[in-house]
């Protein structure tokens, strides 16, 4: 993690792996040039990107990636294109065979040796997962599984398509590294906010002695998107909400917000209760999963297409784009409080967050008086659009008549720091080049959560439409409903 006047990691080369693809330019660029900027990279480092393109050469690839940063609004020219061209190299292979990555093992070597640099490599895998296994078979015979520094492998979601090819790629890829080499990214663990969490939760007593089931009524975690499939149509048709959100990064939000105190502040320590968390999810049944699939609307004014009418879907598609859950944890801290999860896209307003709602008091103090009774306090965790807090709680106004209002005290991040926060990937990088795996997700925890949502995958029935613009089918209020309750839209 970031942290003022730590001292810079290991020297090292960063070999990126689809280094001209859309990650890599959106995100993995800008998160490397603001850590070099901002002088958390070592003194002695290099990026190699490697790509399918034997045509672009180390030039070609500096220009490409001082556009990208340009188009990302990063720092002036000068000092884009001094970065690209004293830090970025290229290798590129013809069909990515054995002798594409003899050769890459040969340019890795001659890097290294030219740049000083100590044989410690983060291999990132920016690539689709199809590709994966047989890229990380390719390093392990060119022997680049391993070198006299260390070698840290970085695989991005998703891992898996279900619980077999989730296994799959697990035993595959254990069989060239070890665990501790693998850093399966989950970028929302960057993110401040979530991070953020575990420090709100186990650094104030005050919520952390209420966090349970005597105190806490349910539970509501929404990741909820404008966006229709935009350019990612081919993905969506194989992958769908539940794949795209609900496995990982919902999944991410539950475990942090559910998981018992751990016994230090380290990876193993946070992982393990975690996975501790998902093994207690009880199987969820037919009636607490509601999917959707958004129709034509509107949205801020404007008229949408239905996902079927999207470009590259198929007419018939019955791919959800909105999954909705009702979980039960049966351990001691959760026993009887509902968790509520929600995601889709179109939806009415981009929003990430996750709603505490805590229980009322036992007897209705105010019931002989003429006002209203008392609402239950809300505490919202904002992790996007605008990261912060917002916590409700009931006053009397002012006047002689007694009468309850509902008031709100609010911290947000761009005010109370005046710096924006990143989008997550300059902390992870970080954490990996320090050996740091506590934001990263492990090989039980991918299968655990694979195995909680396995059944919903095996379902028959068609999603239910609704309406772009919309908060999801209507069939998706029944859930908070069922305890009283509804759906916090924040």
């Amino acid at each position: 993690m970031i942290v003022p006047g730590k001292p810079p990691p290991d020297s090292c080369l960063l070999v990126m792996f689809g280094a001209t693809g859309d990650l890599m330019r959106r995100k993995l660029l800008p998160a490397m040039f603001q850590l070099a900027q901002g002088g958390h990279l070592p003194e002695r480092y290099q990026v190699l990107g490697v790509a399918r393109d034997s045509r672009m050469s180390a030039r070609l690839f500096g220009d490409w990636a001082a556009q990208a940063l340009a188009d990302a609004g990063l720092a002036d020219d000068g000092a884009r294109r001094r970065w690209c061209a004293e830090r970025l190299d290229y290798h590129g292979f013809s069909d990515a065979g054995a002798a594409d990555f003899r050769a890459l093992a040969a340019h890795i070597a001659e890097i290294e040796s030219a740049r000083q640099l100590p044989g410690n490599r983060v291999l990132y895998m920016a690539l689709p997962p199809a590709v994966v296994p047989a890229t990380v078979a390719a390093l392990a015979e060119a022997g680049l599984a391993g070198s006299s520094g260390w070698t840290r492998l970085l695989i991005e979601k998703p891992f898996g398509h279900d619980l077999a090819s989730a296994q799959h790629l697990n035993e595959q890829i254990h069989r060239h590294f070890d665990e501790a080499q693998i850093y399966r990214i989950d970028h929302y663990l960057g993110k401040e906010t979530v991070q953020n969490l575990l420090a709100f939760r186990f650094g104030n007593a005050l919520f952390e002695s209420a966090w349970n089931r005597e105190h806490i009524k349910s539970v509501q975690l929404t990741v909820a998107e404008e966006i229709g499939v935009e350019a990612r149509s081919a993905y969506y048709e194989e992958a769908g909400a539940l794949r795209d959100i609900v496995q990982n990064h919902l999944t991410q939000l539950l475990t942090l917000t559910a998981m018992e105190v751990p016994a230090a502040f380290d990876a193993d320590s946070i992982r393990h209760e975690k996975i501790k968390v998902l093994r207690s999810v009880l199987p969820i049944a037919g009636d607490a999963a509601v999917f959707g699939q958004y129709a034509a609307g509107r949205q801020n004014g404007r008229e949408l297409p239905g996902y079927r009418e999207e470009t590259g879907i198929a007419p018939a598609s019955t791919v959800d784009t909105f999954v909705a859950l009702r979980l039960a944890i049966e351990n001691w801290r959760w026993q009887g409080v509902p968790f509520y999860l929600r995601t889709g896209k179109r939806l009415a307003r981009r929003s990430t967050q996750i709603v505490i709602e805590f229980r009322g008091p036992p007897i209705s103090l105010f019931r002989n008086i003429d006002c209203r009774a008392p609402q239950t306090n809300l505490l919202a965790i904002k992790l996007q659009p605008d990261e912060g807090f917002d916590l409700s709680f009931e006053v009397k106004s002012p006047g002689d008549r007694y009468a309850l209002e509902t008031r709100h005290m609010e911290f947000r991040y761009a005010e109370a720091f005046g710096t924006p926060l990143s989008a997550g990937y300059e902390t992870l990088l970080l954490d990996v080049l320090e050996g740091d795996q506590t934001l990263f997700v492990h090989a039980d925890e991918t299968e655990a959560s694979w195995r909680l949502y396995e059944p919903l995958l095996q379902r028959d029935a068609p999603p239910d439409p609704y309406p772009a613009g919309s908060w999801g089918p209507a069939a998706a209020d029944r859930l908070p409903a069922l305890s009283g309750a509804a759906w916090i839209n924040g």
